[in-house]
């Protein structure tokens, strides 16, 4: 949802006619959106559907309420919609007593709306109370990270989840800045960053506090350590033939992703030079983009967010 424009939650899902396209979608099939957003691409798919259900998930309350809105000539007959998290995809689906479905799309990342919606405390481009949780009812937030963590736990998260350079240098200096007082708001936060990152590194690139911002919101909700598992289920609740479709909006996610795929695709875990596999392990995924799909330049043209978005697709055998 990274690259989703939204005033207010107002669309442009990215990759949406490639998405569409590759979920190849059936118009009796069960569909689940594992990442409802505004419900951009719900839209589409329930737009095809004609006896069809689909079944759309977020862990973003305000998300569900625009979906709600947006989908509101589909709520109660061909669309459930859900508060949760797609890490418990399997519960869900139990929950509604779906045993599997035609198709799954994740969009990963955080939304444009929770990025420049000033209260939820995303951005470094507004003050706001450090909060970056996904999930208002969470009680994890980025004040506890920021507070919370070592010297040396928030240098491995900002250069682990932010590729950040200065990350022990960005640590150090939060460190030393909330001796005085907590770090309670986005501004004190970025304030921090900006005297840890010299000046001449400054001078190029993006804002200083962009990868650190990163790396924190990761880290609040988990966005990386989900995504293996989650796709492992996905894969699992797919009918033979049905589609799994995934957006990543940086490095990290995409590697988790790709490798995934490749997991289910290759599962065999048997020495190289065996005459035939003995750990009984079967491909559950054929990958059916072998490079990920990436936004044209008439969509960046008009959404300049989509720009690093990828898609993959894998299909169940």
């Amino acid at each position: 949802m990274e690259a989703e424009h939204l005033a207010g939650f107002g669309h442009r899902p990215v990759l949406l006619k490639e998405t569409i396209e590759y979920l190849d979608i059936k118009p009796d099939g069960v569909y689940v959106d594992c990442t409802a957003g505004g419900g951009g691409h719900a839209l589409a798919i329930c737009k095809r559907l004609t006896a069809g259900r689909l079944i759309g998930i977020d862990a973003d309350e305000d998300a569900l309420a625009r979906a709600r809105e947006t989908l509101r000539d589909y709520l109660g007959t061909a669309v459930t919609l859900v508060h949760g998290n797609f890490s418990n995809i399997d519960a869900i689906l139990s929950g509604l007593g779906i045993g599997r479905a035609d198709g799954f799309l994740a969009d990963l990342g955080v939304s444009s709306y929770q990025l420049d919606e000033p209260s939820r405390g995303f951005s470094y481009m507004h003050d706001a109370p450090l909060d970056m949780r996904m999930d208002r009812g969470a009680a994890f937030s980025a004040g506890d990270v920021v507070n919370g963590y070592s010297a040396r736990e928030l240098a491995r998260v900002i250069r682990q989840y932010g590729e950040e350079r200065w990350a022990k240098r960005i640590a150090e200096f939060i460190v030393e800045q909330r001796r005085e007082k907590p770090i309670a708001t986005t501004f004190e936060l970025v304030s921090a960053i900006k005297k840890a990152v010299p000046k001449g590194a400054r001078a190029d690139g993006p804002h200083p506090a962009k990868r650190t911002f990163q790396a924190i919101r990761i880290e609040v909700n988990d966005e990386l350590g989900i995504i293996e598992g989650s796709i492992r289920k996905m894969c699992g609740l797919l009918k033979p033939g049905g589609r799994l479709c995934v957006i990543s909006f940086h490095s990290l996610e995409d590697r988790l992703v790709k490798n995934a795929f490749k997991a289910l695709e290759r599962p065999c875990t048997c020495p190289p030079g065996l005459p035939a596999c003995a750990c009984g392990k079967r491909p559950e995924l054929m990958i059916i983009t072998k490079k990920p799909v990436t936004p044209s330049e008439a969509e960046l043209a008009e959404n300049s967010r989509a720009r690093s978005a990828k898609l993959r697709v894998g299909q169940k055998v």
